[in-house]
């Protein structure tokens, strides 16, 4: 029994302190370790706001990728079109390009926001836990009649 208990207290001890998430140039870390964006999408599944602004962010990364992508290919390809075939430059694509290209700016811009303000939720959720968690105290006692563990709830 004394096996069990033990067992279960250090089981315990190491899923009440999660590991926080942080990134370094774009990566995300988690106890040194790197994580993938499936990985991170698992971890931030118990709070549904910070799933939800992660999920934003990268919906708001693949957009703006799009439309910078898009803008670029439009212009590049209107401008090798002017180069090399008699035709009037510039015409409708590069300005339709140049549009698309001006619109990726915010969208970008606000995906790392975004993106932080996910994690900074779930990392703040992880210490609110891990302090809602304070009652439970394991004490190693000693007495004249041996030793033991004190558990208080």
């Amino acid at each position: 029994m004394k096996k069990i208990i033990t067992l279960f207290t250090i089981l315990l001890s190491t899923t009440v302190f999660s590991q926080e998430i942080t990134t370094k140039k774009g990566r995300f870390f988690a106890e040194g370790k790197q994580l993938s964006n499936k990985e991170v999408k698992t971890l931030l599944a118990s709070n549904t706001e910070a799933l939800a602004l992660f999920k934003a962010s990268r919906t708001k990364g693949s957009v703006g990728g799009f439309l910078l992508g898009f803008g670029g290919g439009l212009v590049v390809a209107d401008l090798i079109t002017g180069a090399t075939a008699d035709v009037k430059y510039p015409t409708p694509l590069t300005y339709v390009g140049l549009a698309s290209l001006v619109t990726s700016i915010p969208v970008l811009s606000g995906r790392t926001k975004k993106l932080n303000d996910a994690l900074a939720l779930y990392n703040d959720g992880l210490k609110k836990s891990a302090s809602d968690d304070s009652n439970f105290e394991l004490n190693i006692i000693a007495n004249q009649s041996g030793y033991g563990l004190q558990f208080q709830f």
